[in-house]
């Protein structure tokens, strides 16, 4: 018995059947991975990074109260972590708090540098009319330096000058946010912790306050 034969196809069918076999499957469309969550340039995805700022943090939280020792250990620790940019930014600041722990006869105030350690080195024996001189010279010659405005924030404080010390406070917070946060947790200002103008000035997300 004779077999079937399968019609040859079409010119039209093979060129159809031809294209369905060249035609390149389409490839999935890939984002882009989103970028790390980063602070100030440092990227906070890993966690060692997380804990070397942390540290950071709270050595800058000693640093602004003048525990200069304590917030050089803390900066020290900072060096061991694995954030290029935090390990600059540590030995910078242990560069100031060794100049800064340097007793106060040891020094001859000329820089504005030199004026606020001097201020900050009478603040801690509470010869206050002295720091108060060397802090004023100190802003005189840098006015944009905010730990200059900190410190006699600080200082108007303990000697009860709670307008003086509104004032110097805010154009510190105005050059560097992060002295709000500072401040917060600085004893030196236990003065101001019942003016509503300080609870304005240091949570302004309660308060509502844009200044």
């Amino acid at each position: 018995m004779a077999k079937a034969h399968k019609p040859s196809p079409s010119s039209s069918e093979r060129s159809k059947g031809a294209s369905r076999s060249d035609a390149k499957p389409m490839k999935k469309r890939v984002l882009p991975p989103a970028p790390p969550a980063q602070r100030g340039g440092v990227e906070l995805v890993d966690p060692r990074v997380q804990a070397q700022l942390k540290l950071y943090d709270e050595a800058l939280s000693l640093f602004h109260q003048q525990k200069f020792a304590k917030a050089k250990q803390e900066l020290e620790k900072v060096l061991e972590g694995p954030s290029k940019e935090l390990i600059d930014r540590a030995r910078m600041h242990i560069n100031i708090t060794e100049q800064r722990m340097k007793p106060a006869h040891e020094q001859n105030p000329r820089t504005a540098d030199e004026h606020y350690q001097r201020g900050v080195a009478m603040m801690n024996i509470g010869r206050w009319d002295d720091a108060r001189e060397s802090l004023i010279k100190a802003r005189k010659a840098a006015p944009k330096a905010d730990h200059i405005h900190y410190a006699l924030a600080a200082l108007d404080c303990l000697t009860g000058e709670a307008d003086s010390a509104m004032a110097n406070l805010k154009v510190a917070i105005d050059l560097r946010g992060e002295n709000r946060f500072h401040a917060r947790n600085d004893e030196d200002f236990a003065f101001l912790q019942e003016d509503p103008r300080f609870t304005e000035l240091l949570y302004p997300e309660k308060e509502g306050y844009s200044g």
